[in-house]
């Protein structure tokens, strides 16, 4: 064979090499928010369908920042992102390497710990939702308001099923007024 012709069959074969290596970070990416790095709900979505499968005391939680539209109103967006940017970090530091937290969208967020004994509890989670956060020398005030929902509670153990529990319970922890958990 001459170089030609190797080169020929080559360079084809190169060039999808490519092509799949460019698809594969395109797809990571799509399943990662730009702005947190956290899973989207895509790209949380099975891996927590797989923890609420093979872990029986799975915790799955739900975090709605309280007035967030304020903060952006009053302090503009690029406070806005450091405050989703601060409660992601928060989140995720609270499921340690026993969980994985998401930005559903907005400033609506998830997570699931496949115990929580290994995390550090819920009221700690909402102590740490609710410190200030600082952006251009201001002090923003931060809450959140949590829901949550134990696998063993659920007499079908499936996500979608967790997640509307833990919504439920969000919305009765906001009807209690802001900085609640239920």
């Amino acid at each position: 064979m001459d170089t030609y012709t190797i080169a020929a069959a080559g360079l084809p074969a190169l060039g999808w090499a490519f092509h799949g290596s460019l698809l594969v970070r395109r797809l990571a990416t799509a399943r990662r928010d730009p702005l947190t790095g956290l899973h989207t709900r895509a790209g949380w979505t099975a891996r927590a369908e797989h923890l609420m499968s093979r872990h029986t005391n799975a915790l799955v939680v739900l975090v709605d920042l309280d007035d967030f539209k304020a903060v952006n109103d009053t302090h503009g967006h690029a406070a806005g992102d450091t405050v989703l940017a601060a409660t992601a970090d928060r989140l995720t530091a609270w499921c340690g390497r026993h969980g994985i937290a998401a930005r559903l969208g907005g400033d609506e967020f998830a997570a699931i710990v496949a115990d929580p004994a290994h995390t550090a509890g819920l009221p700690a989670l909402q102590v740490a939702l609710d410190q200030p956060v600082t952006h251009s020398g201001h002090t923003l005030r931060v809450s959140a308001s949590v829901g949550h929902c134990h696998r063993r509670h659920l007499p079908v153990p499936i996500l979608t099923d967790a997640l509307s529990a833990a919504d439920m319970s969000m919305y009765a922890a906001k009807g209690h007024g802001r900085r609640n958990t239920r």
